[in-house]
């Protein structure tokens, strides 16, 4: 199956490029709402179903063992930018659990806010773990492994404890056995899951429909501590802290690196999962953003608000305007 162009770059009066993807939006038992391309084939969802795998470090009990605050949950959650108040929140949260950065296994990266990258070079250093956009994830595993008073040297191998637990987690949102695995850019074990299941996982986690009263109420802690502190998901310009902020908690989303996108509409019971055939993360915002302006009812100004994330301008180094991303047809039709 091929699947439809969702995004179109359009240069001048032209279309330069087209982004194809996939698209499920269904409730927490799985009857679709729509769906738009394969959503049947599995896929890694990657960074975007971080907050599942933070559910264990609230489930467990370690949030409150190590008093750990509501900025530390939320960058649990993150694909932080590497900016210097990233890097002090992780660095704090480490230090909850009476860990250092040393103990972090996700290798390093420069930032990807790029400011905070040319500092860093302006300055002769280099870049070190705290910087890894999945640092706070990290962070959140080994307060777990201090909290299972368990060994928490390779917290990232697929049978460590800690690992076996968050593999449990998914399992449970997905509804899926989870079994054969990739590795993730970061390291930790990744699992590959149809769309439609993504979807569904992150329509339970915003509802609490079929996942339990003590996992929905670690679900309401995470998103309420992401909502309150949107900085500390992403950073400066970065989408999910632009959508979190703007929207004010009417919708909950998470990046994935390659194109994938995830999210819940609280007030609809409705997930949302997006994934770009050609990893493309700025078309993916695109369809995510045309998604909630379609689904939501909005005031003028959050109409306003999601238009500008769903037709971005394509601009060139001088700033001026020369084109823009737009909905394709396959996401606009009713």
């Amino acid at each position: 199956m091929v699947n439809p162009v969702l995004v179109e770059v359009v240069r001048g009066a032209a279309v330069e490029s087209r982004h194809r993807g996939a698209v499920a939006v269904c409730d927490a038992e799985g009857a679709d709402y729509l769906t738009i391309g394969d959503v049947a084939t599995p896929i890694f969802p990657r960074s975007a179903v971080k907050p599942f795998q933070a559910l264990p470090l609230v489930e467990s009990g370690a949030a409150d063992e190590f008093e750990l605050s509501d900025k530390a949950l939320a960058i649990a959650c993150a694909s932080h930018g590497g900016e210097a108040e990233h890097v002090a929140a992780v660095e704090a949260f480490l230090a909850r659990a009476g860990l250092d950065a040393g103990a972090l296994e996700c290798g390093a990266h420069w930032p990807l806010h790029q400011a905070s990258a040319r500092a860093l070079v302006r300055e002769h250093r280099t870049p070190h773990a705290l910087h890894n956009n999945c640092s706070g994830k990290h962070a959140g595993m080994l307060s777990l492994a201090r909290q299972m008073k368990v060994d928490h040297r390779h917290y990232i191998g697929a049978e460590h404890p800690v690992q076996r637990e968050v593999r449990a987690t998914l399992a449970g949102m997905f509804d899926l056995k989870l079994d054969d695995h990739g590795i993730d850019g970061c390291s930790i074990p990744t699992y590959a899951v149809p769309l439609r299941n993504v979807a569904r996982a992150f329509a339970r986690f915003g509802t609490g429909r079929h996942i339990g009263e003590r996992r929905f109420a670690a679900a309401q802690r995470l998103m309420r501590c992401c909502a309150e502190h949107p900085f500390y998901v992403g950073g400066t310009e970065r989408f999910c802290t632009a959508i979190l902020g703007g929207l004010q908690n009417r919708a909950f989303v998470k990046i994935g690196a390659e194109g994938v996108i995830g999210g819940v509409i609280r007030e609809l019971g409705l997930g949302i999962a997006v994934k770009c055939d050609d990893g493309g993360q700025r078309a993916a915002e695109v369809v995510m953003a045309s998604l909630l302006l379609r689904l939501l009812p909005l005031s003028s100004a959050d109409g306003a608000f999601l238009e500008t994330r769903a037709r971005p301008p394509l601009k060139n180094w001088n700033s001026l305007a020369v084109g823009e991303l737009r909905p394709a047809e396959a996401l606009t039709a009713k």
